[in-house]
């Protein structure tokens, strides 16, 4: 099954969203993986799920099965979580690695870096290794990542460009903010399981034109006047605020801000943008956020939500109720997500039409989607021929 994606490149006044099938159809949900989340930096989890040396965490990735460890000299790594023998999954849950990462099925042994350190019986009882089984060539298979904001960023297809140049605008953009993240710690933390497809959600957060129905607490302070579009065609997307109110506790104190910033960041401003294909960021003066999407099926979607301040230790009190907070402001977007999943089973539904003035960030990511599954298909019909 293919798709027609030439009314998505149009100019926003005239362009349609990409088709139902994208939202509703297994096979194009295939064809997505490979050309959206698997070439180019998807995001898959924070440093904070593995904070010290030898942490290791087992995560699924659109069926792949991933390893993430901080290995001994704390540098974060993602592995496939496969034993090179036989295929054995190698950890099934959170743990710490004391001394080798160890096959349940025949104990083969990985160093946190993935090197093959031990293979008993290999050549027979006793005889721990074979001349055939070179262990310089089966250590673990390392899926390219980087870390960027604590978030862990993967190309699995390994040939994305790199993650600096690909994102270097956004880099610049909030460099401002280029300084130590403290995670919250576990109450700083949440997953929202949603029946929606992964871009959705993304699309939900681009705009601000939502805000007056589906955030009316929200739109009281920060009205949707006083918010702004982030659009860049073929980098990112988004919307910002002018008017951002501090989180302030019982007594009027505030969590610190992120120290050198600059006057319009301490005036107010906000930007909430989206790092394509799959991760919500927020920037706030005193803290932020991340929010990576987890697609799970055509229709189902996880946001593993993350909370981060300045400095190492904020007020206890006051961290708990800011993750209510936001738990409370995401949980509104639920039935918003569904119900346009829900709308994308209509057949006569084409894909829908953007307000030239208040859809852009959204035009911007389905147009880069829709780049991207073109590639993918003109590289798929050069390598038929």
């Amino acid at each position: 099954m293919s798709t027609d994606l030439s009314t998505v490149h149009r100019p926003i006044a005239k362009a349609n969203g990409l088709p139902n099938a994208h939202y509703t159809d297994n096979t194009i949900f295939a064809e997505e993986r490979d050309a959206v989340l698997h070439a180019s930096w998807a995001g898959l989890a924070v440093g904070a799920d593995v904070p010290e040396k030898g942490d290791a965490k087992p995560i699924e990735f659109l069926g792949l099965p991933l390893l993430l460890v901080r290995d001994n000299d704390g540098e974060l790594r993602v592995f496939q979580n496969t034993c090179r023998h036989r295929g054995m999954i190698l950890v099934t849950e959170p743990r710490k690695i004391e001394g080798a990462i160890r096959c349940p099925y025949h104990s083969w042994c990985y160093s946190t870096k993935g090197k093959l350190v031990a293979t008993p019986h290999v050549g027979g009882p006793g005889q721990n290794a074979h001349p055939d089984m070179d262990r310089d060539s089966l250590g673990l298979i390392e899926i390219r990542s980087h870390i960027w904001r604590d978030i862990v960023f993967i190309n699995i297809s390994g040939d994305a460009a790199p993650f600096e140049d690909v994102h270097a605008d956004l880099i610049e953009r909030w460099a401002e903010f280029d300084k130590p993240l403290y995670h919250g710690g576990a109450d700083s933390c949440f997953d929202l399981s949603v029946k929606t497809n992964y871009k959705l959600a993304v699309e939900n957060y681009c705009e601000s034109y939502h805000l007056p129905w589906v955030h009316p607490g929200l739109n009281s302070y920060s009205r949707l006047e006083d918010h702004y579009n982030i659009n860049e065609p073929g980098k990112f997307s988004g919307q910002g605020t002018l008017v951002y109110r501090q989180f302030e506790g019982e007594n009027g104190e505030c969590f610190p801000d992120f120290e050198g910033l600059s006057q319009k960041w301490r005036d107010g401003a906000a930007e909430y943008i989206t790092v394509y294909p799959n991760v919500l960021l927020g920037a706030q003066r005193d803290h932020a956020y991340v929010i990576i999407l987890e697609p799970t099926a055509v229709d189902q979607t996880v946001e593993h939500v993350h909370i981060y301040y300045a400095e190492p230790k904020v007020n206890d009190q006051m961290r708990v109720k800011n993750t209510a907070l936001w738990r409370e402001v995401f949980e509104e977007d639920i039935f918003v997500v569904e119900g346009m999943q829900k709308g994308r089973y209509g057949p006569g539904f084409d894909g829908g039409r953007f307000s030239p003035a208040m859809d852009g960030p959204t035009h911007c990511y389905h147009a880069w989607i829709a780049s991207m599954i073109l590639e993918h298909r003109k590289k798929q019909a050069h390598a038929a021929e």
